[in-house]
């Protein structure tokens, strides 16, 4: 609910403060005192793109405050919410307007943009005219308001058409990647054939660098330990140690006994030249190896290297690599069999979204006809008994939202064609469709402050009272602003404010004032009698508020 509203410097207003009820909130005066002001403000601060010259003449700059209860449901909440604004009962929205132009929001004290609050907007306010492109009048809105007055429920569909969306990229992903695949399999299946022949191992490089490098290296040193062992063996140290100890050992008995250490020492340094010779034949032992084992493991290792490099991956991840070439070789030996499994699961969310589709398709057709019926019910007190309202339902492009396109149509006359509202119906009779409308798809619903800006226009006598009834209607579950000229209509708002223009030093000034019971009789019977207001006049404004 809008309940106050602080007007600064803008246009003919200095200074207003108004401060707004639920219900019917009714404002009334002369034509150009200034009306359509208070509308041009509020849209200011909600940040409708409207006109740019708002300050007020000789003022540095205009500034407008509007002031919203917030029920705890509100959608404004939520868009609050996710704009990171903080969010409690009330909510203040302040926009100031520099004499340069330059245009400043607030949101609770937080600066906002245009964009925001014109976002915030569409959960605040509704209005509704003669000139109306925003609500009833836009034809791309029609399907959500025979939606919202047949309380239909869009997810069964929304849900059918994410899975028929997600069913056909599944399918086109598939042929897609299916068509890559066959593009390359020749190259798939030769590098798959060369991988299986060679058939690498994880570790297989190492392992051969590692024996390479072991056989290289006992081809180069075991020319030297041969003939290491060669002078350690009997015809190098051993046999002429041996042929020592034969010496001494003749000689002995005749050396009294000067030879044995000497002889002692050879045994033992024939015990240390034997450990030295095993040794030495042990190390030949184990660098004997076949020269064709070393041909062997390099032509293996250059092999593995040589395919590393021309698939641009290490040697140990070639393993890996002919399992994926392998998985692609095989999704395209299986691809035709997954495209018919994906074409089945297509056909059958097509299926699914079709049955979706036509059951909201029921609905909605079962929703016109009651909505014409309701509107035909509405539009005789309205003097209007003639027109035909009808709600058509057509085929269109399929969505989540289903396939079906709203529009409202009128014929204004019996046998006339029937066409757009704004085009076929006249100021005064747009008005009233536009109001039997609004009546017909309201659901007492008080998240949107609904105004009315000359909705009246054209009518007037029973058929006005008929126009003020169904707006006090509205404001039961509601809260309305009219702007009207129709004393019928004011006399059923439950606040009435007026309007006027004064001219002071030579600077006109546009005020709003609160009426009371009084003053409500005699701005009545002004919008009766015209200037000259009479007993007359007083007496029928009087009836008039008393219903």
């Amino acid at each position: 609910m809008l309940r106050h509203l602080d007007i600064r410097d803008m246009l003919l207003i200095d200074r207003l403060e108004l401060e707004f009820q639920p219900g019917l909130n009714v404002l009334t005066g002369e034509t150009g005192a200034g009306k359509s002001i208070l509308l041009d403000c509020l849209g200011f601060v909600l940040g409708w793109r409207g006109r740019a010259d708002l300050v007020r003449a000789g003022a540095m700059q205009g500034e407008v405050t509007a002031v919203f209860d917030l029920p705890g449901d509100h959608p404004a909440r939520a868009l609050l919410d996710e704009a990171g604004f903080p969010v409690s009962d009330e909510l203040i929205l302040r926009r100031v307007n520099a004499g340069d132009g330059r245009k400043t929001g607030w949101i609770n004290d937080r600066r906002a943009s245009g964009e925001v609050l014109r976002a915030l907007s569409e959960t605040l306010v509704e209005l509704h005219g003669q000139h109306d492109d925003r609500g009833l009048l836009n034809p791309r809105g029609h399907r959500l308001l025979l939606d919202a007055f047949a309380g239909v429920d869009l997810s069964p569909v929304r849900a059918a058409w994410a899975d028929r969306r997600d069913a056909r990229a599944a399918l086109a992903k598939a042929e897609a990647a299916l068509a890559a695949a066959k593009g390359e399999e020749e190259f798939l299946r030769h590098a798959v054939a060369e991988l299986d022949k060679l058939d690498p191992q994880p570790g297989e490089e190492a392992e051969l660098d590692t024996r390479r490098r072991a056989m290289q290296g006992a081809e180069r040193i075991r020319e030297d330990v041969a003939r290491a062992a060669q002078a350690l063996g009997p015809e190098g140290a051993e046999g002429a140690m041996l042929d020592a100890v034969r010496w001494l050992d003749n000689a002995a008995e005749r050396a009294e006994g000067r030879l044995e250490a000497p002889a002692a020492a050879l045994q033992r340094a024939l015990i240390e030249l034997g450990e030295a010779a095993s040794g030495v034949e042990a190390a030949l032992d184990a660098m004997e190896f076949d020269p064709r084992d070393l041909e062997t493991a390099e032509e293996r290792l250059f092999a593995l290297r040589a395919l590393a490099r021309k698939h641009d991956v290490l040697a140990d991840d070639l393993a890996g690599l002919a399992d994926e070439l392998r998985a692609r070789l095989g999704r395209i030996d299986a691809g035709a069999g997954d495209l018919v499994r994906l074409t089945e699961a297509v056909a059958a969310a097509d299926a699914a979204y079709g049955t979706a589709a036509a059951a909201l398709t029921n609905q909605r057709t079962t929703a016109a006809k009651r909505l014409d019926a309701a509107m035909a019910a509405e539009l005789a007190p309205l003097k209007m008994e003639r027109a035909v309202f009808e709600t058509l339902v057509t085929v269109a492009e399929g969505g989540p939202e289903g396939c079906d396109a709203v529009a409202f149509t009128v014929a204004t006359n019996p046998g006339a064609p029937a066409g757009p509202l704004d085009r076929i119906a006249s100021g005064g009779e747009l008005s009233r469709f536009l109001l039997a409308l609004k009546v017909c798809l309201a659901r007492g619903n008080d998240a949107l402050v609904m105004i009315f800006d000359e909705i009246d226009r054209g009518v007037g006598g029973a058929t006005a009272d008929a126009v003020g009834r169904r707006l006090a209607r509205l404001s039961e579950g509601a809260q309305v602003l009219v702007v009207t000229h129709s004393p019928q209509v004011a006399a059923l708002g439950g606040n009435h404010f007026r309007v006027a223009k004064s001219v002071a030093d030579g600077m006109t000034t546009s005020n709003v004032a609160a009426l009371n019971r009084t003053e409500r009789v005699d701005e009545i019977a002004r919008m009766l009698a015209g200037e000259e207001i009479t007993k007359a006049a007083r007496d029928a404004a009087r009836a008039l508020l008393q219903g």
